[in-house]
């Protein structure tokens, strides 16, 4: 047993820097939202291309990367996420000179494609490294490292970006044509050192993943004994692994809304941007009190479908209380979903992956589709948001059929189609 933790132990900190990579990357659209918003002249509804850009990849992806992986391995496959994800990068450093909304876009469409392929090898690679009945424990701690990251890169990017924008708002209204361009050119290329470091960084990250000691783990092996007792030929027979996609989409969906649209939401409220910045980072710093719960209490003291159960029924009453009222309480509500949202990846993820068996690629690739609800829900929430008779308040409404239908997962779905033995 020394041996075995002693063993996971190199994996497991290697995979951590890798998640704080995801995070720092992933909650930048934070601060981009509102950023780009300005500088390429956008509605809210605009806007929030941004989210969609960004996580559609992963449904455009998932797939390829899980057939990269099995050409690749893990290990390098990873290497060659933070390759493209490096690449993306670089693309907004002509998109800052341009400013070209479209390139922006394809640029974290590019990212995304990178991190796609790098959640699909880490997440089971976490899933794997121990027993399943404490994924969520394993996961939970991936996610300090993530929502760590979170924090942080909001505040960085918006000391850069955001700084002195409130006033360059007032000042571009009584400018003509020519100088307003000229001014928002300048804004947009405060981009190019943030994005050109991140390029360096990750090709850095690259390079030490490709000759780290980080073992190849072969998902399909039965290193665990978390093999299936069945002989199910398809993925399709497997109904709670779709049930688990949907509730992968949906909270990914919620989660992105809960931060990605809180400082333009802080904006709509009446504060100015100087103090909104910092909103989304109270969002992450809620999640990480959530996960360091579950790191604690996950499986000692409640089971992890149990935990997501009461997590979706907090998150459903957070967000309405959220949509009556106004002011720094609307704005903690939404903060608050963070430690709602908290539990839901770790959980939800190990429910729908166990005992797949051969499958374990295949299923990973598909939950990884799932994240697509970050480009889906957001972009609905900005269209509401957009709509005089709803609002930027009453559109967070979208999130609480969202939660029920994780509630739902939670008490049943994720025993529908599953052996008696594998129930968590």
């Amino acid at each position: 047993m020394e041996n075995n933790r002693k063993s996971y132990l190199i994996p497991i900190i290697i995979i951590g820097a890798l998640f704080f990579i995801f995070g720092f990357v992933t909650w930048l659209n934070a601060t981009l939202i509102p950023y780009l918003r300005i500088a390429c002249e956008l509605t809210a509804f605009e806007s929030f291309w941004v989210t969609f850009a960004f996580y559609i990849s992963y449904f455009v992806m998932a797939i390829p990367s899980s057939k990269v992986l099995e050409k690749t391995g893990f290990k390098n496959g990873m290497s060659i996420g933070l390759i493209i994800m490096a690449l993306g990068a670089l693309v907004f450093i002509p998109a800052a000179f341009t400013r070209v909304y479209g390139l922006f876009l394809t640029g974290l469409f590019i990212q995304g494609t990178g991190l796609a392929i790098l959640q699909t090898a880490s997440n089971p690679y976490v899933t794997i490294l121990g027993p399943i009945e404490s994924a969520a424990r394993r996961i939970s701690i991936m996610g300090v490292a993530n929502k760590f990251a979170g924090i942080l890169s909001p505040m960085i990017l918006g000391a850069i970006v955001l700084t002195g924008i409130d006033d360059l708002v007032i000042r571009i209204e009584h400018m003509d044509p020519v100088q307003k361009a000229a001014e928002l050119d300048i804004l947009a290329q405060k981009v190019i050192m943030p994005y050109l470091v991140m390029a360096a960084v990750l090709l850095l990250l690259a390079a030490l993943v490709r000759f780290s000691a980080l073992p190849d783990v072969d998902a399909e092996e039965d290193k665990t004994g978390n093999k299936p007792s069945d002989t199910r030929t398809s993925i399709f027979q497997f109904r709670y692994l779709w049930l688990g996609v949907m509730a992968i989409f949906v909270y990914v969906g919620v989660e992105v809304i809960a931060v990605d649209t809180l400082i333009s939401y802080g904006n709509f409220l009446g504060f100015e941007f100087s103090e909104a910045r910092f909103f989304a980072s109270f969002t992450l710093i809620a999640m990480i009190v959530g996960y360091f719960f579950g790191i604690i209490a996950i499986p000692n003291f409640i089971r992890q479908s149990t935990a997501l159960r009461y997590f979706a029924l907090l998150g459903t009453l957070v967000t309405i209380v959220a949509t009556f009222t106004e002011g720094y309480t609307s704005i903690l509500m939404i903060a608050l979903l963070g430690f709602a949202n908290s539990i839901m990846w770790p959980a939800i993820w190990p429910l729908a992956i166990d005992g797949l068996g051969k499958f374990m690629k295949i299923g990973s690739a598909l939950l990884i589709m799932g994240i697509a609800g970050g480009a889906i829900i957001p972009l609905i929430y900005g269209a509401l948001a957009d709509w005089d008779i709803v609002g930027a308040r009453q559109a967070y409404w979208i999130m609480v059929p969202c939660y029920l239908y994780i509630l739902y997962f939670a008490t049943k779905g994720h025993k529908i189609g599953k052996l008696m033995n594998q129930i968590n």
